[in-house]
Parts: C-alpha cells; sequence; structure tokens
C-alpha cells in the first residue's frame, strides 16, 4: 500500500548523481517537496520525463521543490544503473537531484510501486498528493488533466488539490 495521504513525510538519505549525499532536510525551504520515484528505462517515465522538468522550471520560483528517486535493481535493468543515472541527469540536464535507493528501503517505506509515481507534500510535509504527472503519458497535447500541476497550484494557494489522488501509471519497479 502506498503511503496514505495526510502522513507525514518518511525521511531518507541517498547518494544523488552528482555525489552529494541528499535528505528531505535539504530542501526544508521548498513550500512543496514532490519525491518522484522514476528510472532511466521505463517508456512511461521517459515520456513524462520532460514534463516533469518543465513543471519543475516553472515553478522553481514560487519554492518547489523535486527530488527523482531511481529504486529499480541495476543487476536487473543495467540501463538504471548509479553510473547510468548519471548520464541521464546530465544528458537532459535535470533541475532536480536524481538520487539512488539501491537498498529499495525508501521505495518499499513510501509504497512506491510504479515509475513514475509522485508523492508531493505541502509546507508541514504532510502528503497531499499521490499518482500521475497528468492523464496522459502518450501525448502531451491531448492532456485533460494536469494533475500535479492542479495540486502544486492548490498548495501554494493554500488549499486543497483537486484530485488529491490517482493511479501512479508506470512500469513496475524492479525488486531485487
Amino acid at each position: 500500500m502506498p503511503l496514505a495521504l495526510q502522513s507525514r513525510l518518511i525521511p531518507f538519505s541517498l547518494k544523488g548523481t552528482d555525489g552529494r549525499t541528499l535528505r528531505p532536510e535539504d530542501f526544508a525551504e521548498a513550500k512543496v517537496f514532490g519525491v518522484i520515484f522514476t528510472c532511466n528505462h521505463c517508456p512511461y517515465a521517459r515520456a513524462w520525463e520532460d514534463r516533469l522538468i518543465r513543471v519543475q522550471r516553472d515553478y522553481a520560483n514560487r519554492g518547489v521543490r523535486f527530488i527523482l528517486i531511481n529504486s529499480n535493481d541495476p543487476v536487473k535493468v543495467p540501463d538504471d544503473s548509479f553510473d547510468q543515472m548519471k548520464v541521464r541527469a546530465q544528458a537532459k540536464a535535470y533541475p532536480f537531484p536524481y538520487v539512488f535507493d539501491d537498498t529499495q528501503e525508501v521505495a518499499k517505506a513510501y509504497g512506491a510501486t510504479r515509475t513514475p509515481e509522485i508523492f508531493l507534500f505541502d509546507e508541514s510535509r504532510t502528503l497531499r498528493y499521490h499518482g500521475a504527472p497528468d492523464d496522459n503519458y502518450e501525448d502531451p497535447a491531448a492532456v485533460r488533466h494536469q494533475y500535479l500541476r492542479d495540486a502544486l497550484d492548490a498548495l501554494l494557494a493554500g488549499s486543497t488539490p483537486p484530485t488529491p489522488e490517482t493511479k501512479a501509471v508506470g512500469c513496475t519497479i524492479k525488486w531485487k
């Protein structure tokens, strides 16, 4: 089961592609903090990747920060190795940290099962949105519901996201 809405953020400490070890408290200034489970190889994650980059860039000046977590077993999926994560983050000029959950403990604690899967926390680090970025991974022009943007706008305005939970759509996390 995924972390329930209104739950508190679960702390973690993970190594990023930039060599730093990151923790949620490193983003204490963020008004909204997104923990996003993703990976390199999944076609769903890749389809939403540029949109997540755009959302982070669009909302950065408003106090929104995302961290991307890869929890996949790199033995099963070599494209998701830490070295390949570094290549991907640099090639796509990620505006957010990309960290490796090599023990898979963080994904298990959050109950994450898909890539991508978003856990969005408000300023008090209470879970206020969980699910997919929007309603159409295949065609950005066909998106009718921008769940992540709607949730961000609501939280930044001090209100409840209009759709607090959606089904996370994507590849399953590749467990050890």
